[in-house]
């Protein structure tokens, strides 16, 4: 919050911030004739799209006080934005110091009169503590107009050029940072700063004064020699900053905890490093770095750093030739991480041109415990023979007013320390990052690393800033080829490189541009570029209208980023780059997609893309839920194929089945001008989620996608790592949630951002704050987020003689005894996709071609999946015995009788035989186990023995064994269940819980509800908004719920989703309200059911049901077909009113639909299916609850009052209602917001009319 106090005296509470597309209105009010005079005919809405830097001043009610737009080439078109630095330096004197790194464009101000002076000083200030390296802003306009009193207090005229026709025409104006946000002076620190600096550092942390006495500052400046210095930032004589510097490094202990290889270990080349394995001279160097893109371990390879340059004075733009540097293209160190075992891996390097903490890279490893099918080679490590290198800032304090200045710091301790090439910070997880290391490069810590601290990384090099971005030329080409040359991907690099230099353009017209990154005559980046030629795709597939606002875009406007290579120790000048690239390339957005690890086409032209470390400057876009066209029978009004060109080739969408499509789903990042100077909030803290379920996918999926954070150590512990990794999965062997399936997981692309540690949970240390993995390895956290759900049992057999000939009433109950014994080869229990692949495989391998049956033991829906999959696997049905356990209720999996039935006889008619009500008694009567050869049952009257070569499990779903005793041994409240309140705690303020896992405490008094009966998908997305608010500065808060409300539980919404694939050929699919399970036939004879509309018979193939409730709402949808219908339409019809459906209820009365399948894919509908409705809707609800009348209600608050017999009506309420609907205009802003929505979307709506086309 700032003060503003006009000239006559009034004062106003204002915030300084960046400007949001919300402020439009406010800045176009104040718009005046001065402003065109100055600015020219500015679109506010075209220049807050396309400024680098807008920044708005608001008062305490959001109104705007004042708004500045910055861009970074002239206004008023005065040359093109690719030139303007040598059109500058040609008209107008003392420029030269103007480059586009340090210099900015003022292209709009406008502020209330009263308010302006002090405004455009705020806004100035606003400016160069947001950007570090602004120290000009420049103002052109038309030659003969005067600047308003505001600008010209801020302002400075330029002089021409004498002779310069051009500057005739228009003036220039300077603003310099040292009169708004002057640079610090550094100096070293006396005793006499003692006075000063204590109420900084007591603003922050007392603890120095508690552990060293009062007077432990002015010990520590006094104690200063030629290892340890202390030295202080002034600002008007007072010391407003602290720091203090020492050489004394334990380098070892960083080489073992950090990937170190990027700045060759901290430590001077010397000719006996080991930078490689010994026994495999002619092999590129190894470390223990793992690919976060796979559930398997890879080994990785040591390649060469450029640019470790060693700079001798305290100069900001040092010498880089000087003799004792090394030059920036020399052979030191990175790191590259190249596959052993697949081509997902070969894109995930990391090289001296890119990040040392790239974006696709982290740890991923496998536990000892964790089976592996490779042969895995042991870590190796580097060894440096050198001196170290480094110093490290041993504590470091600043004014909140100067911290935006932390980087003057630097330039001075270097000095201190002219032998050192490195300046290195370590600071624990849970600090928030602060201005100074965003200069830093973070260090990716190793797979074993369990320091509590994140190291940052600053190499004096950084303090150049003199860095250039042009166009790339042939001469370049040795350059960027040493720069690249350890990248996997280099030669696709210098082949678009020489498609650039040759012709400008590939063989299909598609226009190339590279670019180079250039310091002191030494190319540090390289970037090539394409036009976006597949933009209607990207717009109809991917929210990046979340982003930008597209209509003000033109197409040539959209790049295509297919490289970007930039040296680590400039990486703080990524965002520089970035902008630099758009400004000469004339783009004003860049998309770059990351493919899933199952393209085989991913690294061969054109589709090939190199590793970028620019992602952790773009931003994540969310992918799309597409509507399923009825291509033929919408026919010439179908959309168009850019549009719908996923489904141009198969006709029928099948929901269960992968299908080929013409390129592969990729997961997308952007950036634009907006977010060039945006900074990301980084989060450090160590999140661990145990368990890729359904809830724990969610909950990494919204936090990934929080495009203004940026997790750096967000980890999963999992049996098979991430899901999505293989598109060859059956996933038809288990039922879907409809939660995710591949092209889910393809177009999220979470291995970007996830590090995998592969194995399970076996044990949990509350006080030391880590997990153990596989008995073996310690993963440690700050938040640990448990969601392992449930998972299917290996029952234990009873061990009853069935020749004895007893039943099921002679024999104990063994259901809840566990299984200890070693699990027979032949036993296969399904629970993800992986290990429906490894079912798979071992089928096709030893049983498809073979004789001998095959068991299914269970009766939950995946075990009838099962059978289907099994039969389409090509084992005959007369081999399946589907035998299923006594009831646990009286609900079945269907809870639907007619469901039931045409199961039953597509169980039949195929051949599987089927039993009931049986328990397992033996595996090889008694016998070894392993393998298992017959299975024995008892059952309600005769034994069952059944001989086998496989056996499918899906018994009962507890808790893992291993789990609960983890949670149990670490004294984590269970109660059946891990018990947690309502904001997912448990009795652990640091672990959270999620999912079938939990149950709720019982102070809430609700045994019977639990996040079992909820949306998976639902409760993932609430339990990151319940942590977001820990590590999102732009989110209040979450205040303690008072006592009252503390005992009630939230209510979720989503709908429960199940289906699959169903013996007989049936494609089913049920959602349903979260209830708690109830036999159908006791919800239908409650009064307020409702009614159920019903087409079709079951056993037909045609059958379809909805349960309209007694409010008219679809509440449920069941559907059993023998043809593949589009599940994920007809779940949008979940929640919406029967009159929304055309009438659905009076039409389905008067007999007019006969098949709800043929209704549901009638062109209206397509409205409903649109991603984009619920937000329709929402608008609709604002129109209805908004005041068109003063003093009167608003429409929303009249139906509740008419609902309550509250007004006495002459009239019928409907007729009330409807005249008041038109004469307050509610229907007229209806009717607009209806043909806004259509028209906006008329890309996907191309089946609706619209004004202006008929």
């Amino acid at each position: 919050m700032t003060l503003l106090t006009s000239e006559s005296g009034t004062s106003e509470v204002v915030t300084v911030r960046r400007a949001d597309s919300l402020d439009v209105r406010g800045i176009s009010k104040l718009k005046a004739a001065s402003t065109q005079q100055v600015f020219g005919n500015v679109n506010v809405i075209y220049i807050l799209e396309k400024s680098n830097l807008a920044v708005t001043i608001s008062d305490e009610k959001n109104n705007v006080i004042a708004n500045a737009a910055f861009l970074d080439y002239p206004s008023w078109d005065v040359t093109d934005q690719a030139e303007w630095e040598d059109w500058m330096y040609k008209h107008y004197e003392e420029t030269d110091q103007c480059t586009p790194l340090n210099t900015l464009f003022l292209h709009l101000f406008v502020s209330k009169d009263e308010f302006s002076l002090q405004s455009i000083k705020e806004i100035m200030r606003a400016a160069f503590n947001a950007v570090a390296d602004l120290h000009f802003v420049c103002l052109i306009t038309p030659h003969k107009v005067t600047l308003p009193p505001a600008l010209a207090s801020v302002f400075e005229p330029v002089r021409n050029v004498p002779g310069s026709k051009f500057a005739e025409k228009f003036s220039m104006y300077i603003c310099h940072r040292h009169k708004h946000c002057p640079q610090l002076h550094i100096r070293k620190a006396r005793v006499e700063d003692h006075d000063d600096l204590i109420p900084i550092f007591m603003c922050h942390n007392d603890t120095l004064k508690a552990t060293y006495g009062e007077y432990f500052l002015a010990e520590l400046i006094k104690a200063q020699d030629e290892h340890n210095h202390a030295v202080v930032c002034e600002d008007q004589g007072y010391a407003v900053g602290f720091m203090s510097v020492c050489s004394e490094v334990n380098v070892q202990l960083l080489q073992d905890s950090f990937d170190l290889a990027p700045f060759h270990g901290l430590c001077k080349p010397h000719p006996d490093d080991v930078l490689q394995r010994t026994d495999e001279p002619g092999s590129e160097i190894g470390d223990v770095m793992l690919s976060r893109q796979t559930s398997q371990r890879s080994g990785s390879k040591l390649s060469q750093l450029s640019d470790v340059i060693s700079i001798q004075g305290t100069d900001e733009k040092p010498d880089l030739h000087q003799e004792s540097g090394i030059p920036l293209n020399s052979e030191s160190n990175a790191t590259e991480i190249v596959p052993e075992q697949n081509e997902l891996q070969q894109k995930e390097t990391v090289s001296r041109a890119s990040s040392a903490d790239d974006a696709i890279r982290g740890v991923n490893c496998r536990t000892s415990g964790t089976p592996s099918t490779e042969a895995e080679r042991p870590p190796f490590s580097p060894v440096y023979k050198g001196d170290a290198t480094a110093f490290c800032i041993q504590l470091f304090c600043i004014d909140e007013k100067h911290e935006t200045r932390s980087i003057d710091f630097l330039s001075h301790v270097f000095g201190l320390f002219p032998d050192k090439d490195f300046c290195i910070i370590t600071v624990p997880h849970l600090t928030p990052e602060f201005p100074l290391l965003q200069s830093f490069v973070r260090a990716v810590p190793r797979s074993t690393c369990t320091l509590p601290q994140e190291l940052y990384i600053f190499h004096r090099a950084g303090l150049i800033n003199c860095l250039q971005v042009r166009a790339a030329k042939r001469s370049d080409v040795q350059a960027v080829e040493n720069l690249i040359e350890s990248l996997h991907l280099h030669e696709s690099i210098l082949d678009d490189l020489k498609i650039y230099n040759e012709a400008r353009r590939d063989a299909d017209g598609t226009p190339v541009q590279a670019f180079v990154a250039e310091v002191a005559d030494q190319v540090v980046g390289i970037a090539v570029i394409r036009n976006e030629e597949d933009i209607e795709y990207i717009r109809s597939h991917y929210n990046i209208e979340d982003f930008i606002y597209f209509n003000h875009y033109q197409r040539n406007e959209h790049g295509h980023l297919h490289h970007y290579a930039f040296n680590p120790i400039f990486k703080h000048y990524s965002r520089h780059f970035l902008k630099e690239i758009l400004r000469l390339s004339h783009k004003s957005a860049l998309y770059y997609p990351v493919y899933p690890p199952y393209d085989k086409n991913q690294f061969k032209n054109p589709c090939s893309h190199s590793l970028t470390s620019a992602l952790h400057y773009m931003v994540p876009v969310r992918p799309r839920r597409q509507i399923v066209y009825p291509l033929e029978k919408l026919g010439i009004n179908a959309p168009s194929k850019q549009v719908s060109k996923d489904q141009v080739r198969v006709r029928v969408i099948n929901e269960w089945n992968r299908l080929p499509q013409e390129a592969p789903p990729y997961a997308l990042y952007h950036i634009n001008r907006k977010l060039t100077l945006e900074p990301k909030v980084t989060i450090n803290a160590r999140i661990v989620v145990v368990g890729a379920s359904d809830v724990g996918i969610s909950f990494l999926e919204t936090l990934v996608f929080c495009p203004h954070l940026k997790f750096n150590n967000i980890i999963l512990i999992s049996t098979h790592g991430l899901p999505g990794n293989n598109s060859c999965m059956d996933q038809s062997f288990l039922a879907s949630s409809h939660c995710y399936n591949d092209k889910d997981y393809a177009l999220m692309s979470l291995r970007s951002w996830v590090n995998v540690v592969v194995g399970k949970m076996t044990g949990i240390d509350r006080a030391a704050k880590f997990v153990i993995v596989s008995n073996y390895r310690k993963v440690p956290y700050d938040h640990l987020i448990l969601c392992t759900g449930q998972q299917y049992q290996v029952p234990c057999p009873s061990g009853v003689d069935i020749s004895k000939f007893l039943n099921n009433q002679d024999i104990p109950d063994c259901s809840t005894e566990m299984y200890t014994v070693k699990i027979p080869s032949n036993f296969f229990t399904l629970h993800d996709a992986e290990d429906c692949l490894t079912a798979m495989n071992w089928m096709k391998d030893k049983v498809v071609n073979q004789k001998g049956h095959v068991v299914v033991y269970g009766d939950t829906l995946d075990s009838y999946t099962t059978v289907a999959a099994l039969m389409a696997l090509g084992i005959c049905a007369s081999r399946i015995h589907f035998v299923q356990p006594p009831l646990r209720s009286n609900i079945t999996c269907f809870n639907n009788h007619a469901i039931e039935e045409a199961v039953q006889k597509g169980l039949s008619a195929a051949g599987v035989t089927t039993y009931y009500n049986c328990k397992l008694a033996q595996w090889n009567e008694g016998a070894d186990p392993d393998p298992i050869d017959c299975a024995s049952f008892t059952t309600d009257s005769e034994p069952l023995r059944l001989s086998c070569i496989a056996f499918f499990n899906f018994f009962e779903k507890k808790v893992d064994y291993d789990a609960f005793k983890a949670m149990n041994s670490a004294c984590l409240v269970y109660d059946g269940k891990l018990v947690i309140d309502t904001r997912f705690h448990t009795n652990d303020s640091s672990i959270r819980a999620a999912g079938p896992l939990t149950k709720y405490s019982n102070r809430y008094y609700v045994n019977e509800w639990s996040h079992s009966y909820f949306s998976s998908k639902e409760i993932g997305i609430q339990l990151a908004a319940a942590m977001l608010p820990l590590f999102d500065p732009t989110l209040e808060p979450l205040s303690e719920p008072s006592q009252d409300c503390d005992r009630l539980i939230p209510i979720y919404k989503g709908p429960t989703i199940q289906g699959g694939l169903l013996p007989g050929g049936y494609y089913y699919l049920h959602v349903a309200k979260p209830v708690i399970p109830s036999p159908l036939q006791t919800q239908m004879a409650r009064p307020n059911y409702g009614q159920e509309i019903i087409t079709g018979n079951a056993v037909n193939g045609d059958y379809f049901r909805l349960h309209i409730n007694q409010y008219s709402m679809v509440e449920a949808i069941t559907c059993l077909s023998l043809k593949p219908f589009p599940a994920s339409n007809l779940i949008c019809l979940y929640g919406q009113h029967e009159r929304l459906l055309n009438n659905l209820c009076s039409r389905f009365q008067e007999g007019l639909i006969q098949d709800l399948y043929s209704y549901f894919m009638e062109a209206w509908c397509m409205a409903i299916y649109h991603d984009r409705f619920i937000d329709f809707q929402q608008e609709v609800h604002e129109i209805l609850a908004s005041k068109k009348v003063c003093d009167q209600p608003s429409m929303k608050e009249l139906v509740q009052k008419v609902t309550d017999d509250e007004l006495n009506l002459v009239e019928s309420p409907q007729k009330y209602l409807r005249r008041v609907l038109e004469q307050n205009g509610y229907k007229k802003d209806m009717e607009k917001r209806i043909l806004s929505y259509l028209n906006y979307n008329s890309n996907h709506l191309s089946m609706f009319a619209r004004p202006g086309i008929v």
